[in-house]
């Protein structure tokens, strides 16, 4: 059996949500039917993702690309998918303008695009029309949401798009390699202490500075509660400085980025986020896969992740008060805290595992390949088959 080749295309492999999304899909690949390969548009940056792939021997290609516009991206790009000759090109965040031009010089080379955050936010303004270009003539797009569809609708007019959800491998973070009692006692945390941890890059995006406030104005007045934020990011350094100012910095704790966040998570009590707006985040899914309750902004995908009550809260975005009340809330009580985190690990388990979403991306290579053998035989021009855009 002729084996299908796929090659996803992403900026780096670095350790973002979409590049962890990209690595899930390659990772799980079923290698009976798939050949599989990677195009990072940068170099090399010293990744988990990128070992990982070395682990697997998976084929890697690195561009080179720094800073800035670089023209050469285009030529190096273009000659790595003319030596390859992919069956099916995938694409991620913002690479979707490189490969474009591939795309078109390359005759029977299907493509979709996966959009992991709202279509206003996934790229500035000035490469929309690209974007919208592409995205209406034949690059088939992918939400990881209902409310990333939506807002396709919304920005560029696609009617229907296909939807298919982010997973995360949910056995790695329901049983972590090393306890909560040894994490703690490593770490310099008591048992007895009542940890909240986000998970997210210091960006505007998150909006830290919220979190902060919330765990200021309450949480923190208790002796036994702490936050503890894993990430870096360009506003690391100015959160330190508010943590300070608030007069509350010994009880908050930068970790870093870490490469063991299965561990780090199950030495929590509890999982918040504080965007502003969102795709379909892995952190809230690794979270509950962990059994840990969620509180949460009420943004993008996030409200279709659990139910408000039942494996964690939901808070309108924005809303510093009612965050706070929610953390408060758990901290105080011990059950609420066991009962919500037990039911989300049971819906991440059920809902979540990346087994499903990489079926799904077998089907859709599976039916582009098809549809593009048709079209080869009829000798017509390619075009997007509708088929694949129903949600």
């Amino acid at each position: 059996m002729t084996k299908i080749k796929v090659v996803h295309i992403v900026p780096m492999l670095c350790q973002g949500g979409a590049e962890r999304v990209a690595v899930h899909i390659v990772s799980g690949l079923d290698r009976r039917r798939f050949e599989v390969a990677v195009i990072s548009i940068w170099r090399r940056v010293g990744s988990d993702l990128e070992r990982l792939l070395d682990s697997m021997d998976t084929r890697v290609s690195y561009l080179g690309k720094g800073p800035g516009f670089d023209s050469r991206t285009y030529h190096r790009l273009h000659r790595v998918l003319r030596d390859y000759r992919p069956d099916v090109v995938h694409t991620h965040l913002h690479v979707l303008r490189y490969a474009l031009p591939s795309l078109l010089l390359l005759e029977h080379m299907p493509s979709l695009h996966t959009i992991h955050n709202l279509a206003e936010r996934e790229i500035e303004p000035r490469a929309r029309c690209i974007q919208r270009w592409a995205l209406k003539h034949g690059v088939v797009p992918v939400a990881v949401s209902e409310e990333v569809a939506i807002s396709l609708k919304r920005l560029y007019g696609i009617q229907r798009c296909r939807v298919v959800l982010n997973g995360i491998p949910t056995n790695e973070f329901a049983r972590p390699r090393t306890s909560r009692t040894e994490w703690r006692a490593r770490e310099g945390f008591r048992d007895d202490q009542v940890l909240f941890v986000c998970v997210a890059r210091f960006w505007a995006q998150k909006n830290h500075a919220l979190l902060l406030n919330a765990f200021a104005q309450g949480p923190t007045a208790d002796p036994k509660a702490h936050l503890v934020l894993v990430g870096e990011g360009i506003l690391q350094e100015k959160l330190k400085e508010q943590a300070k100012n608030l007069g509350f910095a010994h009880k908050i704790h930068f970790l870093g980025l870490r490469s063991d966040i299965p561990d780090v998570l199950g030495a929590m009590d509890v999982f918040a986020l504080s965007s502003d707006w969102e795709g379909n985040p892995l952190s809230v899914m690794e979270a509950m896969a962990s059994g840990l309750p969620i509180v949460s902004t009420a943004v993008g995908g996030v409200p279709a992740l659990f139910d408000n009550g039942r494996e964690g809260l939901l808070v309108p975005r924005g809303d510093m008060e009612g965050f706070s009340g929610s953390m408060l809330f758990l901290l105080r009580d011990q059950e609420t805290r066991r009962s919500m985190g037990a039911a989300a690990a049971r819906r991440a388990k059920e809902n979540f595992d990346v087994s499903k979403m990489v079926r799904e991306y077998e089907q859709l290579y599976e039916s582009l390949v098809d549809h593009s053998h048709r079209l080869r035989t009829e000798r017509v021009p390619l075009q997007p088959d509708m088929s694949l855009r129903e949600a």
